[in-house]
């Protein structure tokens, strides 16, 4: 072989093997930018769900006390809620919100409620997203660096759900 070539391909071989670090480098960033993002939108979308649920289930333990079920299209907002925290939440998150659920369907079976007499009031004075929303906090507060790590090293990670990280 000419010595022309050997000293191209020296080159070009001096050069591949230069850039490989550079290379390597900047997909390792890229890719753990990426799982971060992944990691931050997983989280965002949790509280989005756990916030939309504690915006609604008020509302209609509201109406279940005051009213009886006249029309349970009203509560199809809510099973969405409890399906879509299936999708995404922890198993002591979705019991929570269920217990919270049967709660309210079964207040439309009690009797009316008048919030001008005190005694109806307090005998029913009921926190129906107290452990919920104790449960989503909780949950929440877990999501730290051992989380985190596990998440950004694709390693499984406890309480997961067909493939799905849990809040």
């Amino acid at each position: 072989m000419n010595s022309a070539y050997m000293s191209v391909i020296a080159a070009l071989a001096g050069s591949a093997v230069g850039a490989l670090p550079s290379f390597a480098t900047t997909w390792l960033t890229l890719h753990s930018h990426e799982r971060a993002e992944r990691f931050a939108k997983a989280i965002t979308r949790r509280e989005h769900l756990y916030g939309k649920f504690i915006e609604e289930a008020p509302k209609l333990f509201t109406d279940a006390l005051t009213r009886h079920l006249d029309e349970p299209s009203k509560l199809v907002r809510l099973y969405a809620l409890v399906g879509n925290l299936r999708l995404c939440a922890s198993a002591d998150v979705i019991v929570k919100a269920q217990v919270a659920t049967h709660l309210i369907f079964g207040t439309h079976n009690r009797p009316n409620i008048d919030f001008r007499n005190l005694e109806d009031r307090q005998e029913r004075d009921t926190d129906v997203l107290r452990a919920f929303s104790e449960a989503c906090r909780v949950r929440l507060a877990r999501l730290d660096l051992a989380e985190w790590s596990s998440f950004a090293t694709g390693q499984p990670l406890g309480g997961i759900h067909h493939g799905d990280r849990r809040a």
